[in-house]
């Protein structure tokens, strides 16, 4: 791993995602900035690159939610010819990215993903013992 050790917690999440949902090939949490936090990912993918990629695909998804309605950002889906990228906002700091294999269903990947992405806001909030103000509105 790359980085700053990640947090035990925030590692243990992504990594209960990955068993609950076996056609996952990788997650990963990044701050908003880019940084990595933590990774489940697999070999051939650089960490700190896919950081920076989900950042980017976070900052231009709440400023498309935003200017089309007005409201916030939760989560984007990316469906590619090798599988889907899911991008969920972990509060307002943070988003959880998860890979899935061609075929996955995505709507299980949402039913387990959703509050693991809660989860990992609320280890990240205890961390810098900050409340995070978009909880209440990230309880789908």
């Amino acid at each position: 791993m790359s980085g700053p050790e990640p947090n035990g917690k925030v590692l243990t999440e992504l990594r209960g995602l990955r068993d609950r949902i076996p056609q996952l090939t990788g997650t990963l949490v990044a701050s908003t900035d880019g940084l990595l936090i933590a990774h489940d990912l697999p070999a051939h993918i650089e960490p700190a690159g896919m950081a920076a990629l989900t950042a980017a695909q976070l900052s231009l998804s709440h400023r498309l939610a935003a200017t089309a309605h007005g409201g916030g950002f939760h989560e984007v889906v990316v469906h590619g010819e090798g599988g889907d990228v899911v991008i969920y906002a972990v509060g307002w700091t943070a988003s959880l990215t998860v890979l899935a294999g061609p075929g996955t269903n995505v709507g299980r990947v949402h039913l387990e993903s959703r509050p693991a992405a809660r989860a990992i806001a609320d280890h990240l909030a205890a961390m810098t013992g900050e409340a995070d103000p978009a909880q209440s509105s990230h309880s789908k």
